[in-house]
């Protein structure tokens, strides 16, 4: 077991129970510390997700690595999907799966928010964490390190804290109270393209009815459609469009509008979705876009962390990722300082940067899944991503498997790195349509010399 925090005489609040919220209670309570978490909804064990939220996740090895450091992935493992590849669906309904990874080992995996947020609850209980449903944040005393929650029926609830850290998510409670202390720098930079959900349920006799080990994507240009498995065997399947534009959302407010669209742009998909005309009637449109917060922290009484601290778009899968590392280096910082305000700075100062470089590689993915991935040259210059990282090991790794599958590979480094490998390859594949035209030896040479340089 983790040896005890060196500082704490007191009590650690969680506002939000979450995901990142539920396994930072794990973590925190395991070195013998009393946590209360706070959840504005009742308990989800007990009742349905709020509508419009996502349903599926991708794990990746981030977040993996944060789950087996909590003693909790083989849990969680028991209810997620491999998923090898994206599965790309052209306008004819033709299909053609690009793969992730060169190992077989190199998977995502898709996991239902739903069972995973179920899973860290149990878990956050069995080690000794009080959690409290139904209670919203409605004022914060940080001098007197007092909470004031209220409840569905307007009932009132005190807490005294030592440390309260906001794990409540975009519309943090907690860093609105926070800012009215002091300047934190929020922005919010709004991608002007917003989100519906739909479904692909499981066929008559309980089988998928597209390939489980891959997300399918539907790439049009400006737009897209992706689908991720799940354990029941359906597809929960997410449309991806601007807001205003044409085609837009609100052009298409009308549900008939939305099917003719649909059945033009995706027509294999939407001949497996029996559902549709009562989802589009009954689905919202999620909002998307990035959040920016420059001061995560205020003195040695609280802490922002996920998405109160950083929210991104969902085109890398990497939110929720990024939220569990944040745990385990918040976790790992308490313990090494015997000052907690030294600790909740160095927390600052090691994952702002890393939330800053995955906010942008998610909009740059977003702009590759839908447009990118249908450009010849793109998947050249992939092939050719793939042969230096056989000829240069550890040395030349593409960025999407810097992220997805390198944990040891800190956010910011890989994006640098990402920025710098881009380059090279438009080098080598410049008046190039294959890469049987392509010398390998020469190009390995190439990119040997250029990343020693680098």
């Amino acid at each position: 077991m983790s040896r005890p925090l060196k500082w704490t005489s007191g009590r650690l609040a969680i506002v939000g129970a979450g995901l990142a919220g539920s396994l930072l209670a794990v973590l925190l309570a395991r070195r013998g510390y009393h946590v209360d978490l706070f959840e504005r909804y009742p308990d989800p064990r007990r009742n349905t997700i709020p509508a419009g939220r996502s349903i599926n996740l991708a794990l990746a090895e981030r977040g993996r690595a944060a789950l087996h450091h909590a003693d909790l992935l083989e849990r969680v493992e028991r209810f997620a999907l491999p998923m090898a590849g994206r599965m790309l669906h052209d306008e004819a309904g033709k299909t053609r799966l690009q793969r992730y990874g060169q190992r077989a080992d190199e998977v995502i995996w898709s996991v239902h928010r739903g069972h995973l947020n179920q899973t860290l609850l149990d878990a956050a209980e069995a080690q000794g964490v009080v959690i409290h449903f139904d209670r919203r944040l409605s004022t914060a005393d940080f001098d007197s390190r007092r909470l004031e929650f209220e409840d569905s029926e307007a009932g009132r609830h005190r807490h005294d804290f030592e440390l309260v850290i906001g794990c409540d998510g975009a519309g943090s409670a907690l860093r609105q109270a926070m800012q009215s202390e002091t300047e934190l720098g929020v922005r919010e930079q709004a991608l002007g393209h917003g989100y519906l959900e739909l479904g692909i349920p499981a066929d008559r006799d309980g089988n998928f009815r597209m390939d489980p080990e891959a997300l399918h994507i539907w790439p049009r240009g400006g737009f897209m459609m992706i689908a991720l498995p799940n354990p029941d065997a359906s597809f929960t399947c997410t449309l991806f469009l601007e807001n205003d534009g044409s085609p837009g959302f609100r052009q298409l407010q009308d549900p008939a509008d939305m099917r003719a669209f649909l059945e033009r742009e995706f027509p294999d998909a939407l001949a497996l979705m029996p559902d549709l005309d009562r989802e589009l009637a009954e689905h919202p449109v999620g909002f998307l876009g990035t959040l920016y917060v420059d001061q995560w922290v205020l003195d040695d009484k609280a802490v922002l962390m996920g998405d109160a601290a950083h929210a991104i778009v969902p085109f890398h899968g990497q939110g929720m990722n990024a939220a569990f590392e944040d745990t385990v280096a918040l976790d790992r910082l308490l313990a090494e300082h015997d000052d907690r305000a030294l600790a909740l700075q160095a927390f600052q100062a090691e994952r702002k940067p890393n939330a800053d470089a995955i906010a942008a590689m998610a909009l740059d993915n977003y702009l590759e899944m839908r447009d990118r991935v249908r450009d010849p040259r793109f998947h050249l210059q992939k092939a050719l991503e793939w042969e230096l990282e056989k000829a240069l090991p550890g040395r030349f790794i593409p960025r999407y498997a810097m992220v997805m599958f390198h944990p040891e590979i800190p956010y910011a480094e890989a994006h640098q790195r990402g920025e710098h490998q881009a380059r090279l390859l438009e080098q080598l594949t410049a008046n190039h349509e294959s890469l049987e035209t392509i010398d390998l030896e020469a190009a390995s040479a190439k990119a040997r010399d250029w990343l020693a340089s680098a």
